[in-house]
């Protein structure tokens, strides 16, 4: 048995710091046991967070707790979490002409207000062997490609989502397919079912009543995701789409409108994105997806059903848009990032709330560097400003300040 350490390009980072520019490649603790590699990576990170106007949450930034204008709202709250430090460990080994390889990673982003409260989640486990991949890693929809680092964890919205669920893929060359969950990342249609039970009664005799809500959502089929991957000279290129098939059933539930029983739909997306390294100094990154039915395959849909039962017992579908676009600059020991992102759905005709969210917008600029040439330390500091707009025309904004300390292993 040894025991090294060296580089090693395994994808480590967050949604966010895909590369985090400065750091791109991670490190990994290797130990060899006959033929298997074993390694173990991960990194500490800390996010120091300031909400100038309202407070958008004690992590990522939340666009539902964005004030709307004329609405009151306490202004500057500070938050200081670890949450996001990760480990992972993964395995490589010789098999039957190809290799074997498994991976299991987790971080603390689950539950838990600070990160004294917080849960371990698990991020990806899975196993692959030629060509196939069994078990929950980034979905297929999604590609790295269009992502300019953020320090905010969830990063740019409006391309296909980056993001994780269980899966069965197979990949040949840069093409993959994969059935996915299809409950997960896309979300489920809107069919949600009211019940009123008696939990007691008034010294008058009047009942006191509970309101419980239970989903007619149904998932028949898994999602089917299909992706291809290419480069050609200092640009790289992606293309991806999604098939879902959509389903609500009542099952005769006696608390369901009487105009609701059941009904399919289908739903679909697309997703394109593109890098292009301008200069040695300078890459541009560009990403959009679109679909019906698509849901939450659209990176921050403000929408995340991909349907909803109108008031004749239909199953309506709902149309998702964005799109991000970026550039990072090198600049000393580390770059300049800038982004830009916006996810819309149309609920023009939708039977919703004039105050449901229809928009969301985020405008990054950043500086992420690592200091005395190291790849294992990481700094960084950013400003973000957020928005979200409503149905009925309401919008608001808010600024957020984040910088970070990750020590990488």
């Amino acid at each position: 048995m040894t025991f090294t350490k060296r580089f090693k390009q395994t994808a480590l980072f967050s949604t966010s710091a895909l590369a985090l520019a400065v750091a791109s490649a991670s490190h990994g603790y290797d130990i060899e046991v006959g033929d298997t590699d074993i390694s173990i990576y991960g990194y500490a990170k800390l996010d120091l967070i300031y909400d100038v106007d309202s407070d958008l949450g004690d992590k990522s930034v939340g666009y539902g707790n964005i004030a709307l204008d004329g609405d009151s709202s306490s202004t500057g709250h500070t938050g200081i979490h670890a949450a996001e430090s990760r480990i992972g460990f993964s395995t490589a080994t010789p098999m039957a002409g190809s290799e074997l390889k498994t991976t299991i990673e987790g971080d603390f982003y689950g539950g838990g207000a600070d990160s004294n409260a917080a849960e371990f989640r698990l991020r990806q486990a899975f196993g692959e062997w030629n060509g196939i991949l069994a078990g929950q890693t980034w979905t297929n929809f999604a590609s790295f490609i269009p992502g300019t680092p953020t320090i905010d964890f969830t990063g740019p919205g409006g391309r296909g989502i980056l993001d994780r669920q269980a899966q069965l893929r197979y990949t040949t060359g840069g093409f993959s397919v994969a059935v996915e969950d299809p409950d997960k990342l896309g979300g489920n249609v809107n069919a949600n079912i009211s019940s009123d039970t008696i939990t007691g009664y008034e010294p008058d005799g009047t009942p006191i009543t509970t309101t419980s809500s239970s989903s007619a959502a149904k998932n028949k089929v898994p999602d089917l995701t299909a992706r291809y991957e290419g480069a050609s000279g200092n640009f790289s290129y992606a293309a991806s789409g999604v098939m879902r098939y959509l389903e609500y059933d009542t099952n005769n539930n006696a608390d369901a409108d009487a105009s609701w029983s059941d009904d399919t739909a289908t739903g679909w997306g697309i997703a394109l994105a593109g890098a292009l390294e301008v200069t040695e100094d300078l890459t541009v990154r560009a990403g959009v997806s679109h679909g019906d039915g698509i849901g939450g395959y659209v990176d921050s849909n403000p929408y995340q059903a991909p349907a909803y039962v109108d008031s004749n017992g239909n199953l309506e579908t709902v149309e998702a848009t964005g799109g991000t676009v970026g550039a990072s600059l090198k600049a000393g020991p580390g770059a300049f990032n800038l982004v830009y992102s916006v996810a819309t759905a149309d609920l023009d005709d939708a039977e919703v709330a004039d105050s449901t969210n229809d928009t969301f917008e985020s405008v990054w600029a950043n500086y992420i560097w690592s200091p005395a040439s190291t790849q294992n330390i990481a700094y960084g500091v950013e400003v973000g400003q957020h928005s979200r707009e409503t149905v009925g025309g309401d919008d608001g904004d808010a600024i957020r300040v984040q910088g970070m300390v990750k020590y990488s292993f």
